[in-house]
């Protein structure tokens, strides 16, 4: 195999060639191909996570084949097509997995940060975290879905339901904002676009997927909010977030990381507004959305980037410069163009083999959630 590794923190990733990893026992090896970059993949590369893992293989994006299982799975077999998210293992036994709320697991291992991720042409991962995708659907589109998609969507559930949130502000608008947004839209919501002054393709970008108003983040929207997700993992824009709320209203930080909060009048906090975070995500969140994401029509807005180009895949991130989501694919295999923007599946399989705990049934995970067209 061959990835792309972070040998030391705040250094560019080194092509290298590594053995084949065999599956252990309840593992799946999988042939990658596609695996989207994430901003925390930055944060990984950067060294802005607490405890973190080198050598490692980025990537938590992952859409790839299995090619090779361990002893203990079922459900999956040879050939099929997977998505391998954040969440790579939870231990099941501590206070927080026992109440369902493994997100928050005290041993938790995570995919890209504390175990070899998909930056590489093959990776090797616990097959109850992995979720069947199906035969429908470009493999670079739905990438971003594994985490910008996941994320976007408990944190939207987070911000409140659409009856109590119909007027949502999104500061940031990279790829889980543009996921969102057209769940948010589907919901019936309105969205407010909050983008770095001055972009302004950005911001068309943002109304050409649905959102009433598009602004810097340095503008007001031109009404109160019910809520506001920060997506950017900027500090500074927790106190304008707050005075853009209506009382009562709600900011949730989605970010895993994000630059200090400054000093802030408690008036911004009165009047029963809330600042809550997002912590990761659960097997529950990923069986719900990608049940629901095939009805919502998402449609995600790629860039490739050949798997040996991750270092530009990353600075380009890091600078802003494409909309939507970058995905890594294997070396030959960029389209003739050079970009991609294609819809998510007709049909995602129920995940048999994913059993997270409080997990909904896979049946039930398509009714829309209140809200939401039918």
């Amino acid at each position: 195999m061959h990835a792309m590794v972070l040998n030391a923190l705040h250094t560019p990733l080194a092509w290298t060639e590594r053995p084949d990893r065999p599956p252990g026992p309840n593992q799946i090896r999988v042939q990658v191909v596609a695996c989207g970059v994430c901003r925390t993949d930055l944060h990984v590369v950067d060294g802005e996570l607490p405890e973190p893992v080198v050598p490692i293989i980025p990537g938590h994006e992952i859409v790839g084949r299995v090619d090779a299982v361990g002893s203990g799975v079922e459900g999956l077999s040879i050939g099929e097509r997977v998505g391998i998210p954040w969440l790579g293992h939870t231990c099941g036994t501590c206070p927080y997995c026992k109440a369902g709320r493994e997100n928050l697991c005290d041993h938790p291992r995570f995919t890209g940060y504390t175990t070899d991720g998909g930056f590489a042409t093959s990776t090797v991962a616990d097959v109850r975290f992995a979720f069947p995708l199906g035969e429908t659907g470009a493999d670079e589109a739905l990438a971003p879905l594994l985490c910008a998609g996941l994320i976007g969507w408990r944190s939207l559930a987070m911000a409140g339901s659409p009856e109590e949130c119909p007027r949502l502000g999104l500061y940031g608008f990279g790829a889980a904002a543009h996921i969102v947004a057209q769940v948010a839209r589907w919901q019936g919501r309105s969205v407010f676009a909050f983008t770095r002054p001055g972009d302004t393709p950005t911001q068309d970008f943002a109304r050409e997927l649905g959102a009433v108003w598009a602004g810097g983040s340095d503008e007001t929207a031109p009404e109160p909010l019910d809520a506001a997700i920060i997506f950017a993992p900027v500090g500074d824009l927790v106190p304008p977030a707050l005075r853009g709320v209506r009382k009562g209203g709600r900011v949730v930080c989605a970010g895993i990381h994000m630059s200090d909060i400054p000093r802030f009048p408690y008036e911004l906090l009165w009047e029963e507004r809330e600042l809550r975070s997002v912590a990761n995500l659960t097997r529950a969140d990923g069986i719900e959305f990608l049940a629901l994401a095939p009805q919502i029509g998402i449609v995600t807005t790629t860039t490739p980037y050949a798997l040996s180009r991750a270092n530009d895949a990353l600075a380009d991130l890091r600078s802003g410069a494409f909309h939507g989501a970058a995905v890594l694919v294997p070396d030959g295999k960029i389209t003739a163009d050079g970009t991609g923007t294609a819809g998510v599946p007709v049909r995602v399989p129920p995940a048999s083999h994913v059993t997270p705990a409080s997990a909904p049934d896979p049946g039930s995970a398509t009714s829309p959630r209140p809200g939401a067209p039918a």
